[in-house]
């Protein structure tokens, strides 16, 4: 596996090798040892998955306090553009996102740390997505930074009248709204 850090600290982009003939291919998705040599120790605790139709986008969701969730997300069908959000109070990269196309054809894993705001644009006609993630869904402690912050500014590769969002994801909090995380 290759393993790419970001500008973002703590974000990596993550290669898995395939190995592939006339049959299809085959790779290793996640291999501790490798796992925690490079990005550290991490305790998955759950699996998640959704599939989304072309131009739904989800987020840019996160929990809060002691529920705060680190991601490893990749797409297993499809084409997306993930996006992750720093939230973590006095990083100077705070307000400040790594855009990456995930996709069936390329293979690339994106690891998000604790503190970050995270969401994906879907861009073939459907995309299967998948995460592991360190901490449960609290649904109490659940928040989300809004798609079209002026001050984060993501570039999304769609009109807002292309997209579907879900009522939640219309009704994000704007970067100014939003205690930074104490990590």
């Amino acid at each position: 596996m290759n393993f790419i850090e970001q500008e973002i600290k703590g974000v990596w982009i993550i290669e898995p090798r395939r190995f592939g003939d006339a049959r299809g291919y085959f790779m290793e998705s996640y291999k501790q040892e490798e796992f925690c040599k490079h990005v550290g120790e991490v305790n998955f605790v759950q699996d998640n998955e959704s599939v989304s139709s072309r131009g739904v986008l989800r987020g840019l969701h996160f929990q809060k306090g002691e529920w705060s969730q680190a991601k490893l997300v990749r797409v297993s069908q499809g084409k997306v553009i993930d996006v992750a959000v720093d939230l973590r109070k006095n990083s100077p990269t705070y307000g400040k996102y790594v855009a990456v196309e995930l996709s069936q054809e390329n293979g690339r894993q994106l690891f998000v740390p604790r503190g970050m705001a995270h969401g994906f644009i879907v861009l073939s006609d459907v995309a299967q997505f998948q995460y592991k993630v360190d901490n449960v869904y609290a649904p109490q402690a659940e928040a989300t930074l809004r798609f079209d912050d002026p001050t984060v500014g993501v570039e999304w590769p769609m009109s807002k009248e292309e997209m579907l969002l879900s009522e939640k994801d219309t009704r994000g909090l704007l970067l100014e709204e939003i205690e930074p995380f104490d990590l």
